[in-house]
């Protein structure tokens, strides 16, 4: 089953061609890599997937409708004034959840990425990768569907 297709995408910005004709299809359980070299798209690709960006040409589709996704920056954009348990709350609140279960559902993002001891630390506390991993469960907080990964390592 098709979770995510591009369809013959295009972008441009400006005079430059991020995006020319990229096809490919996702399928549920599947798991792709974007390879190549600096500046040939990756990021613009996972930004459309995303739903952050639009395509002048071609079409990005969800056949199934829009799944709930995730997505680790390339750098982590933690909150600096919050701790490690509040930015991974921070989807959960903006979506209205809280309490006992959205507080359960953080903790246990937090096991899996290996930071449930680091639950109280603000960014600036953690190294480069402990932040990563709070982006990563931030991501995984929400129950996604599909994870979109730029330059997770």
């Amino acid at each position: 089953m098709t979770l995510l297709r591009f369809r013959d995408v295009a972008l441009r910005r400006g005079v430059v061609t991020a995006l020319d004709g990229l096809s490919f299809e996702v399928a549920r359980g599947e798991r792709v890599a974007l390879v190549g070299p600096s500046g040939c798209g990756k990021t613009t690709a996972l930004r459309l997937a995303a739903g952050l960006d639009a395509p002048d040409a071609g079409a990005v589709e969800w056949p199934d409708g829009r799944p709930r996704a995730g997505i680790v920056f390339q750098d982590p954009t933690l909150l600096p004034w919050a701790s490690a348990f509040d930015n991974v709350r921070l989807p959960l609140r903006l979506a209205g959840a809280d309490g006992a279960a959205a507080r359960a559902r953080v903790e246990e993002a937090l096991a899996l990425v290996g930071l449930a001891d680091s639950a109280r630390l603000r960014p600036r506390e953690l190294s480069g990768g402990m932040r990563m991993r709070v982006s990563l469960a931030r991501a995984l907080v929400t129950g996604a569907e599909l994870l979109l990964l730029d330059e997770p390592f």
